[in-house]
């Protein structure tokens, strides 16, 4: 028994090591790195190092589990102000784009590959969700304005529920013999019913994160990410969209003024490439190259009909529906290519797998391939398709990140931000960041060393600052640092006033 562990812990750790030190050449190559990932499990299984693996069940639980990690992530690292004008449009994508995906891609399965309605429809649900963790991989790696950014991201975040709840309607063996305006009615409620669970639950878990006063900073980011964990549960066991619960969630929390947040938002991303990578993997260990050959057809043309047809009148009907005037051809050109599969689609092509769905074996095998071509071609154009449609942002300058620690009994907090390169704050004189009363820099940490500044001492980049302020000024020496960081000593002029925003530039 210990051997077996032994062993097991073994490969897990040189499968981890080795997916970690492949990040580096995804990045460089510009490609996500869940295709490594996919090849790693392929070398190391039944093709390869000949490790046996066909639990399609549990590879789905898995992949659910690694879902609401990277969902998680997702909304906790959102800001609402740069989500909120383009919820209306990311909303339709994930709902009524979701719909003419699935029509026209099973539409073009059914006529063309002579598959029935029902596994037709069952390809376009499976692949009518994009995939958050390419797109975040992906898009945040891109100089775009921040508005193409969120769309992307917050559909990636909210369509897996609606999808989720279509792929297990069609894969149900036995059909529930419901009239469709009743499956409607049930997706609505899910829906609208998660998404209430996670805002109720990011609203509390807001309060007692910042009441709490935990005796340890680690445990904040453990907090926060088992609050969106039991969003998910208290969703699925409403009967509701745990996925869409556990995004809301995120973005509730990840937009509050919690203490220790950058330790939070890193945690996060931490247990996100943990997920990314066990899940690829896994997904590849699953998979049979030797069925894959014959699976190319049918996904090359499935993907044609997806990338060529679907996706842009997705992208078209959502953006008419919203009255997206703002949304010109070039960004709906642009939403329309940067649709990204990944993961998701192949977790979800394993739901009627185990559910033993007729063409489930050729389903899977087709959005596999599918994913691993399309993710190639897709992602490794994005920049120059971006650059050709000219809509790549200007580069900014470093956003400055405030790091909080409560000190309950003096009803203070203490901050602590880093001059990154690139910010304004570089050059400033203490006695010209203007804080409020009740706020002050005490500590400036130089190349290791540490001093108490004077009114004219001078930050430079690379200075970490710690700063004490008041429970009632925190949220203005916030906002007067960011102003600063952004538009300099003079940032009042200017009209900067320091809000939690991205800039479009």
């Amino acid at each position: 028994m210990s051997g077996g562990l032994d062993l097991a812990l073994l490969v897990g750790a040189g499968v981890l090591l080795v997916a970690v030190g492949a990040v580096r050449l995804s990045t460089r190559v510009g490609l996500p790195s869940l295709l490594v990932y996919l090849l790693i499990g392929i070398v190391i299984g039944e093709a390869g190092l000949g490790i046996h693996f066909d639990d399609a069940e549990l590879t789905r639980t898995l992949g659910f589990c690694a879902l609401i990690v990277i969902i998680a992530e997702g909304g906790l690292t959102a800001r609402w102000t740069t989500l909120r004008p383009v919820l209306g449009l990311s909303v339709a994508l994930a709902t009524l784009g979701v719909a003419v995906s699935v029509a026209v891609v099973g539409a073009v399965a059914h006529w063309v590959l002579g598959l029935d309605w029902r596994l037709a429809l069952l390809y376009g649900a499976v692949l009518s969700s994009t995939d958050a963790a390419a797109v975040f991989a992906t898009l945040r790696r891109l100089r775009l304005p921040p508005r193409l950014v969120a769309t992307l991201e917050a559909e990636s975040g909210m369509n897996d529920a609606p999808v989720v709840l279509l792929v297990v309607l069609l894969s149900a063996v036995q059909p529930a013999g419901h009239p469709w305006w009743y499956e409607l009615l049930i997706v609505l409620y899910e829906l609208s019913a998660g998404a209430a669970v996670g805002l109720a639950v990011g609203v509390a878990g807001r309060w007692l994160l910042r009441h709490a006063a935990l005796p340890s900073a680690g445990l904040y980011p453990i907090a926060a990410v088992g609050l969106t964990v039991l969003a998910y549960a208290v969703g699925a066991v409403a009967h509701a969209s745990g996925f869409l619960a556990v995004y809301v969630a995120g973005v509730v929390l990840g937009n509050a003024r919690l203490p220790h947040r950058q330790a939070i938002l890193g945690f996060a991303d931490g247990l996100a490439w943990l997920a990314q990578i066990g899940l690829f993997v896994l997904l590849g260990l699953l998979s049979s190259p030797g069925e894959l050959a014959g699976a190319v057809g049918p996904a090359l043309l499935v993907g044609f009909a997806l990338v060529l047809l679907a996706r842009p009148l997705s992208v078209w009907f959502s953006a008419l529906a919203v009255r997206a005037r703002r949304l010109g051809w070039r960004e709906q050109a642009f939403l329309s290519w940067a649709g990204l599969r990944g993961a998701v689609p192949i977790v979800l092509a394993t739901i009627p797998l185990s559910s033993a769905t007729p063409g489930a074996h050729g389903l899977f095998n087709a959005v596999f391939v599918l994913v691993i071509i399309f993710t190639l071609v897709q992602a490794g154009t994005l920049a120059p398709v971006a650059r050709r449609l000219r809509i790549t942002a200007p580069a900014e300058a470093a956003e400055v990140h405030v790091e909080a620690a409560p000190l309950e009994r003096m009803h203070a907090d203490l901050l602590q931000i880093d001059v990154a390169p690139g910010s304004r704050l570089a050059g400033v004189h203490i006695d010209e960041l203007r804080l409020p009363v009740g706020a002050s820099v005490t500590l400036v940490v130089r190349e290791g060393a540490g001093f108490v500044p004077g009114p004219d001492t001078r930050l430079c980049t690379g200075d970490s600052l710690l700063i004490v302020a008041t429970t009632d000024v925190r949220d203005v020496a916030e906002r007067r640092l960011r102003a600063v960081s952004r538009r300099g000593r003079l940032a009042r002029w200017f009209g900067e006033d320091g809000t939690d925003r991205r800039r479009s530039g």
